[in-house]
């Protein structure tokens, strides 16, 4: 993955690749693969930062995140990108956990960086972006110092790793995916492939870059492709409204959240979507009624994604026709890709039955950083265990039933969350929904729906349960409801249920 701008840069030299909206300048595959070698030169000569060595970024979405992807690449080193939503105390122990050579802050975590200086070991320290910080470098100003010309490469392959993403850590404490250059490689090749991206493709960033969406569902594929990305830092729903239509956005990639404050933003109606070939929902299951109502009000298609940062962010594909028809389902899987469908056993599962997603291929991660044993349970023969329970029609299309460790055991039964939310999400007042297990002394485990209705409508838990019936066995329907004015959402739209199941 190391070569692709550089080859880009032969290629294409003088396209415009990226735009960054927060500092208005646009960028041609010559200006981003220069900028790549400059901060490869700067890292080595002037950091000593060698194969294999980390380096963090703890700051918004901005151009020196695709500096360091692809000038660490060139050195055989690795970005370790930091979710800027974590306390100080969170980050230091990931810091700690991947000891990076090299800090890079941006102005707006200074202060959150100040608390972790006493307790973590970095030896450079560079400001982004204005940031005040005692001793530190300033990135840009010695970047421009810095060559720009190809840097001598060492001895790389596929295997090298490239990044280190940290996981949410909602079971514990964060673990750090590594991922190969192929990694990236045959996400970018799948995608293209699967997807039908062309050199002509625009595609927004509106989604944190230190996580694998941001830097992996389009702006490496696009790379290869050669096609252009908008770079945007914060999320606002009637700016990236207009900027789709002003910038011919073609593929967008949003949450199921980030769809519904869309489609209620008063710039919804008037938004041009004229450019655009399809949106793509990820990190949680998107509504079937959310992406009936986009179609009907605006013509366009919302496919619903699955992938995860261990194996890839895009891996699974469908037509705009199968986003429609099979509502629900993620569609097949890409096309150098391998799966399966395993029980408890570890035996195959026919259609119909849902059983364990296991993910084999060259977009498959290294494992977790310093966890041999978490490496080990989730490799094994070369499938990764994703944790994601599946099941899989007699077309070959395959339907996400919900995390393996995300099902409750109701009187010997086995009940999988997102198939009961499905059902609840199709009611016409309710927006969405969430289930968690709570004990009981009757049935082992029972059902504790968390619901939040749309706005302005009202529904009471005998018409819900009224709802399911004939939907849902009756042991799959819960036994509690409770109604919620909000529920907790992850970055990327998942409900944090472990700050549910803490309510009494």
């Amino acid at each position: 993955m190391y070569d692709i701008l550089p080859r880009r840069a032969r290629l294409t030299p003088n396209r415009q690749a990226l735009y960054d909206l927060h500092t208005g300048l646009r960028y041609s595959y010559a200006d981003l693969n220069a900028r790549a070698n400059r901060a490869a030169h700067l890292l080595r000569e002037r950091y000593g930062v060698q194969k294999g060595d980390r380096v963090a970024i703890l700051a918004q979405n901005s151009i020196a995140y695709v500096d360091l992807l692809f000038g660490l690449m060139k050195l055989g080193a690795v970005l370790a990108p930091l979710n800027w939503r974590l306390t100080a105390r969170e980050l230091i122990y990931i810091v700690n956990d991947c000891q990076p050579k090299v800090m890079l802050v941006g102005a707006d975590f200074a202060g959150v960086w100040q608390e972790m200086c006493g307790e973590v070991a970095v030896p450079v320290t560079l400001s982004l972006e204005g940031a005040q910080i005692a001793g530190a470098g300033e990135y840009e100003s010695e970047l421009e110092q810095a060559s720009a010309a190809e840097p001598p490469l060492p001895s790389l392959s596929g295997e090298d790793a490239c990044c280190i993403l940290y996981t949410s850590g909602t079971t514990g404490k964060p673990k750090g995916a590594v991922i190969p250059q192929r990694q990236v490689f045959w996400n970018a090749v799948n995608t293209v492939i699967s997807w039908g991206l062309t050199e002509k493709d625009v595609s927004p960033i509106l989604t944190p870059m230190f996580h694998s969406g941001g830097l992996f569902v389009f702006l490496t594929p696009l790379f290869y492709a050669g096609g252009r990305v908008v770079l945007g830092r914060n999320f606002d729903p009637e700016a990236s409204l207009r900027l789709i239509g002003e910038e011919g956005c073609t593929v967008i990639l949003g949450v199921p959240t980030l769809f519904q404050v869309w489609m209620n933003s008063p710039a919804f109606a008037d938004a041009d979507f004229g450019h655009v070939h399809f949106f793509i929902s990820g990190g949680a299951p998107c509504p079937p009624a959310l992406i009936a109502d986009w179609h009907r009000l605006k013509g366009v298609t919302v496919r619903q994604g699955y992938g995860l940062t261990e194996v890839g962010v895009n891996c699974f594909s469908m037509t705009d026709e199968e986003a429609l028809t099979k509502v629900g389902s993620v569609g097949k899987p890409i096309l150098h890709s391998d799966m399966r469908l395993v029980n408890a056993a570890g035996e195959d599962v026919p259609s119909g039955v849902t059983g364990e997603l296991l993910i084999h291929g060259a977009h498959v991660c290294l494992g977790y950083w310093n966890r041999p044993e978490a490496t080990a349970e989730a490799l094994q023969d070369g499938w990764f265990h994703t944790g994601d329970m599946a099941r899989q029609d007699e077309e070959g299309y395959f339907y996400i039933a919900g995390r393996l460790k995300d099902m409750l055991i109701s009187g010997g039964e086995n009940v999988y969350a997102a198939e009961v939310e499905a059902v609840f999400r199709e009611h016409p007042a309710v927006q969405d929904a969430a289930l968690v297990g709570v004990p009981d002394e009757k049935w082992g485990e029972v059902g504790r729906m968390f619901v939040l209705l749309k706005p302005a409508q009202s529904a009471s838990t005998e018409e819900l349960l009224a709802f399911c019936a004939g939907r849902l066995a009756r042991y799959k329907i819960p036994k509690q409801i409770r109604f919620v004015e909000s529920l907790p959402y992850s970055p990327y739209g998942k409900v944090m249920k472990a700050e549910l199941k803490s309510e009494k």
